[in-house]
């Protein structure tokens, strides 16, 4: 077996304990496996299905904790409780609605294509399982270590504009399409900012794999790099399709959007992709720009990437839970005309500061820090000038304007039905 799957603490502890009269696993200082000797082959596909299992595992057991979560946060900004009545401080809540959802009928129109109909719920959570297949959850700790992380995540986050318009054009509804063609022009619209936001971090790094990334952040780069976090954020948001963001499935305007004649587990998949969008597009962050699980000793790295994974969370809820549903040109205007500028001075002041450090040092990171913060307020401040709804010349009322009567007015008897005919 390759050393560098050894290296990899997951793939070692299962391997090296199924693998039978392996050298490399000798080496290490284990035993020999359970396995006979010349199957290696067969431990390595073993291992391989046990680690996809533990990483899909652990991903759903946090979307369930990430529900209830979620909610008990939402009743604490509303000023009311939460769930709290399946289980200890409503922690079986979620346990309660997927079994629920379970048993729901499966409904599919008579019109739709049954084929793509099935094939949506799955392509919509599929990118977001990929997504933990590169990151690093802790020192040596990870399914695969790509030389091109970032371009992979990249990648299978965009399936989601696939799988929604499949989702839509497959149900034959019009409400539906309508939702498909928000959500392509928001997806897209979004993509190009969210991946230009990266060229920052890859250029301080020299490297697009996620783990040259974690160890080139001699101190966080969301402290050097502010505007590319920035917009990243915001544009991550959008790609979620997470409140203010919400256009594709926006409840008082479209019912529920893209999936609003999907019922049962299918409805299901597509509520589960949403919360497993959020923990993924936190786990990039964290990996990102937060350092991923570097930390002080001797906290173990697996907590620090946890830790400032639900941080992240935690903002992310609070960012939905206070702003409200912008307008579908407010939000492309945003994307064009904001986020793309932004980080277009991004990249080119980053440039300039590489072309002073070529290979940055910790105090220069801090310098860079220093210079970035500053561009980085003044641009946004700038932009948000820009795109800001224009001061109103005249903010009183015309003479000739019609005046309405208030709460505490009369209503003049003309306004009531039957007054002139002297009746009640």
């Amino acid at each position: 077996m390759n050393h560098l799957f050894l290296d990899n603490s997951l793939w070692r502890n299962i391997y090296c304990v199924l693998a039978g009269e392996s050298a490399e696993c000798a080496a290490r200082d284990y035993s020999s496996g359970f396995l006979p000797g010349g199957m290696e082959w067969l431990a390595f596909l073993l291992a391989a299905a046990a680690i996809i299992g533990i990483v899909i595992n652990a991903v759903l057991g946090g979307v369930i904790v990430l529900i209830w979560g979620e909610r008990r946060l939402f009743g604490r900004f509303q000023s009311r409780t939460g769930p709290n009545r399946w289980g200890p401080f409503g922690t079986l809540t979620s346990v309660a609605d997927a079994v629920k959802t379970m048993f729901k009928e499966d409904l599919v129109p008579a019109e739709a294509d049954r084929i793509l109909f099935n094939l949506a719920p799955v392509l919509i959570a599929a990118p977001a399982l990929l997504v933990f297949s590169v990151i690093p959850f802790g020192v040596g700790t990870y399914v695969a270590d790509l030389n091109v992380g970032v371009l992979f995540i990249m990648a299978v986050t965009s399936l989601t504009t696939l799988a929604v318009l499949t989702a839509a054009w497959s149900s034959a509804n019009r409400i539906a399409i309508l939702s498909a063609l928000r959500s392509v022009a928001l997806l897209i619209s979004y993509e190009i900012p969210m991946a230009l936001a990266l060229v920052g971090v890859i250029m301080l790094a020299g490297s697009m794999a996620l783990g040259d990334i974690i160890a080139a952040q001699g101190i966080p780069f969301i402290l050097v790099q502010p505007l590319g976090f920035f917009v990243f954020f915001i544009a991550a948001m959008a790609e979620m399709a997470r409140a203010p963001f919400d256009l594709t499935e926006a409840e008082s305007e479209l019912a529920a959007g893209y999936l609003n004649d999907y019922a049962s587990m299918k409805f299901g998949l597509f509520f589960l992709a949403e919360f497993m969008a959020e923990l993924s597009t936190s786990a990039i962050v964290t990996t990102l720009f937060l350092s991923g699980w570097k930390g002080f000793d001797p906290i173990p790295s697996h907590f620090w990437f946890a830790a400032k994974l639900i941080a992240v969370l935690f903002v992310i809820i609070w960012f939905r839970m206070t702003l409200p549903r912008l307008r579908v040109d407010q939000v492309l205007k945003f994307a064009w005309k904001g986020l793309f500028e932004l980080t277009m001075i991004n990249i080119i002041v980053t440039a300039v500061l590489i072309a002073i450090w070529p290979q940055p040092t910790t105090g220069q990171l801090w310098i860079m820090a220093a210079i970035n913060w500053p561009v980085a307020i003044i641009s946004i401040w700038g932009v948000s000038k820009l795109l800001g709804t224009p001061a109103y010349e005249n903010s009183q009322p015309s003479a000739d304007a019609p005046t309405y009567p208030v709460a505490s007015e009369s209503i003049p008897a003309a306004s009531v039905l039957g007054a002139d005919k002297g009746g009640d």
